[in-house]
């Protein structure tokens, strides 16, 4: 009976991971299409929205590379809780050094939000009518100077609600936990594409101020945990399509433990299963199959080993999925390089991440989507919290 369940498992895993791979250069080739294309000459005046809490690695860098872009027309919002957070001082010698017009916004303390949302709700409220379009980034990555305009040059087409791309996480230093993270967030990555199942990523969105304030989203952030998710949600509903652009991925130095890379990795799943459950069960069942394949060939290898039946070829054809796995991998770092030339040594360098842990990622993605079936409660910069619905957030503790 065992053998027969490996099979189909196997039968399954061979059509799938045929068809990922196809996927995989639909995706490689996308990312080409992309670069030799022209951004256009859509440049209206953007307000661009950076959150920050708490001083990490290279803080002042990376903000300082948000004031470096190659775009006529724009002024960057940093928000912030209070002055006693240890990064303002950060902020402060950025908005000295800064040619462009840099504002701190002091958001106060979040009672029934994530912090995050409530920082960027109180930025929002700052930015008046003579900004045509948002632009939300992350305080942890540093885009390249073309990143503003490429991000902004979608929504000169109007059926485009909103323009988004993702972060590339690179090991910072050598660690098995930091390389894992790097090969768990490029699969995420390569989800998003030419298709309508994209959402938007905080780290990186443009959408036009009029548009953001007639899907009523500040009014949807209140008590929410996820901008991203909420904004996702509020396109999806009015119809109107997420364009992804690849060439706008953001470079993003990672250093993780085990207990860091387990809080990090489960609190993305506990978000998606809130916020998207049709997407967490998706991938759940997906990554299920995968490992359940595997782990049945080995079964079948053992109990034939026992019995002194012929064993070896239950290894041989176990391995098909991890290989078709890692060769997705390959893909993914063909295009990394082609879309992030600046970074081509360290890429090639680091190469063994994501093809030789692109195998191991289906069992964290599995693990992360068992843990968040059974908790609501996440951690983050520091803050507990417990997502009761997708509009309503308890904070546990700080």
């Amino acid at each position: 009976m065992m053998f027969t369940v490996f099979y189909f498992l196997l039968l399954e895993q061979i059509l799938q991971g045929s068809y990922s791979l196809w996927q995989g250069l639909k995706w490689l080739k996308m990312a080409r299409r992309r670069l030799s294309a022209r951004s256009g000459l859509y440049a209206p005046r953007v307000a661009l929205i950076c959150p920050v809490k708490g001083v990490e690695d290279d803080l002042e860098s990376n903000l300082l590379a948000l004031t470096h872009f190659d775009y006529p027309q724009y002024e960057i919002f940093f928000a912030i809780a209070t002055a006693e957070d240890p990064a303002y001082g950060v902020l402060e010698r950025v908005a000295s050094a800064s040619k462009r017009p840099v504002h701190i916004v002091r958001a106060g303390r979040a009672f029934d939000c994530s912090d995050k949302v409530h920082n960027l709700t109180a930025a929002v409220g700052q930015v008046d009518e003579q900004f045509g379009v948002l632009v939300f980034a992350d305080s942890d990555g540093r885009p390249p100077r073309h990143w503003l305009a490429w991000l902004v040059a979608p929504l000169a087409e109007d059926k485009v609600g909103a323009a988004t791309t993702f972060r590339w996480l690179f090991p910072k230093r050598r660690g098995f936990w930091s390389a894992l993270a790097a090969a768990w967030s490029a699969s995420a990555a390569t989800y998003l594409g030419e298709h309508r199942r994209n959402f938007c990523w905080g780290g990186g969105t443009a959408i036009k101020r009029q548009r953001f304030h007639e899907l009523r989203i500040l009014d949807s952030w209140r008590g929410a945990v996820s901008d991203d998710f909420v904004i996702t949600r509020a396109l999806q509903n009015h119809g109107l399509f997420i364009a992804f652009v690849p060439e706008c991925l953001v470079p993003s130095p990672c250093s993780f433990g085990v207990k860091s890379f387990l809080e990090f990795t489960n609190r993305q799943l506990v978000i998606t299963r809130i916020y998207a459950p049709r997407l967490w069960r998706t991938a759940l069942i997906s990554h299920l199959f995968y490992c359940a394949t595997i782990l049945t060939g080995m079964a079948s290898w053992v109990m034939s080993s026992m019995t002194g039946l012929p064993s070896v070829q239950f290894l041989v054809l176990a391995s098909i999925p991890p290989i078709l796995a890692a060769v997705r991998g390959v893909l993914r770092l063909v295009a990394a390089l082609e879309l992030l030339p600046d970074l081509r040594e360290q890429l090639l360098n680091e190469g063994w991440v994501w093809v030789l842990l692109a195998p191991l990622v289906p069992f964290v993605y599995v693990y992360n989507s068992l843990a968040a079936l059974f908790t609501r409660k996440i951690t983050w910069r520091g803050v507990r919290y417990e997502l009761v619905s997708p509009f309503r957030t308890r904070i546990i503790a700080r």
